[in-house]
């Protein structure tokens, strides 16, 4: 927080306002101390990706800024603290918490109790509700099932380290590029983070474990790594049906 910033009682009363244990452990953090490094967000409170903490409280409507501070190591590491106030978005999506349920229970009923990138079934408790444009690019949305995708932990981090390293969050906010990106639409897209690349993730469940542990196997036996013994069998089978 800038320190000639002064919080006004009504920017208080907002940041009391958020109930979401992730950006409620943030925003009382800095209310206390006037800042939250990465690290104190991972000690404190647990938090193994801090900047998805972060993007939460902004996502409220909060903002924040990053800066860099040293931590017990020595090195350089990132923190946090209120911005500009004047920019707090005092809005409807800010207070959505009480929405998420109807919102995740909508989201379920269209697409099921599954994981859009890993395409995974989980169970409820365990999928998080995620923009599919990131609110940094695209503002707030409207709270309709399509403006959102249900990711399991795992997903949500890989797209938040993702986003938050693409030219388009950073500086461009092009609303097109990030629905024409896999993060958005794995089902169709024609780029990842602004990158040509293309993946596929595959996921061996129950007793179809056996065949998994079988092919690693395989592999191990042939000296290969499992990624690319399959991209081979692929190309070979996509390469007989074209001969044939």
């Amino acid at each position: 927080m800038d320190s000639s910033q002064k919080l006004s009682q009504e920017f208080i009363q907002f940041c009391q306002s958020v109930t979401a244990k992730r950006p409620k452990a943030v925003i009382d953090h800095i209310l206390q101390h006037g800042s939250v490094s990465t690290e104190e967000l991972t000690d404190l409170y647990g938090y193994s990706h801090p900047p998805r903490a972060a993007r939460d409280v902004r996502e409220h409507g909060i903002p924040l800024d990053t800066f860099r501070v040293t931590g017990r190591d020595g090195r350089k590491i990132a923190a946090y603290k209120f911005g500009d106030i004047s920019k707090t978005r005092f809005s409807r999506l800010s207070g959505r918490t009480g929405l998420s349920k109807q919102l995740k229970n909508e989201l379920i009923r269209h697409y099921g109790c599954k994981c859009f990138i890993y395409i995974e079934e989980i169970n409820e408790r365990e999928l998080q509700i995620d923009h599919r444009v990131p609110f940094e690019v695209d503002g707030e949305q409207e709270l309709e099932p399509e403006n959102f995708m249900l990711l399991c932990g795992s997903a949500n981090r890989a797209k938040s380290w993702s986003c938050e390293h693409c030219e388009n969050w950073n500086s461009l906010k092009n609303k097109a590029i990030c629905l024409s990106c896999y993060w958005a639409y794995p089902e169709n897209y024609t780029h990842i983070a602004m990158k040509q690349v293309r993946r596929i993730d595959l996921m061996w469940q129950g007793k179809d474990t056996e065949i998994y542990e079988r092919l690693k196997q395989q592999t191990v036996d042939l000296g290969r790594d499992i990624p690319e013994f399959i991209k081979e069998l692929i190309e070979r089978e996509i390469g007989q049906n074209f001969d044939s």
